[in-house]
């Protein structure tokens, strides 16, 4: 595997997926600069639902498109690792809440019945575009 496969598959990626989780970083982003979470806390759910989907989405076009450096992967297996890749962005996403509220006093954790619920619901997304993702 050389440098430039390394770089075109980065590249490639990017362009392909990348819109997916920005795009939903960016909502968040703005909800949070509009205080829209504060007002409506319940609008806390679809965004991680929607993460969930987003990551998940991004992880599938990475893996698809890393079969260029290692190899044909076989689909069961992409698809596991693309969900437990989303899972395991959920529990460092729930980290990053944690270390705002101790550093900026953010308030983003709401207990540990919402922390579980956010990571629930970002799961249930990724299940969802599991479930629909349609193989190329």
């Amino acid at each position: 595997m050389t440098r430039k496969q390394v770089t075109d598959w980065f590249l490639i990626t990017l362009r392909e997926a990348a819109w997916a989780p920005l795009g939903v970083i960016g909502l968040y982003l703005l909800g949070l600069v509009f205080g829209v979470y504060d007002r409506y806390p319940p609008l806390d759910i679809p965004t991680h639902f929607l993460g969930g989907v987003a990551i998940t989405y991004f992880y599938r076009a990475a893996i698809r498109n890393s079969q260029v450096l290692f190899g044909e992967i076989p689909f069961p297996i992409q698809v596991m690792f693309a969900f437990t890749a989303t899972g395991t962005t959920i529990i460092l996403w729930e980290f990053y809440e944690v270390i705002l509220d101790f550093l900026f006093q953010a308030h983003n954790v709401l207990g540990l019945a919402d922390t579980i619920k956010d990571m629930f619901v970002g799961l249930m997304g990724a299940l969802v575009l599991t479930v629909f993702y349609r193989r190329r």
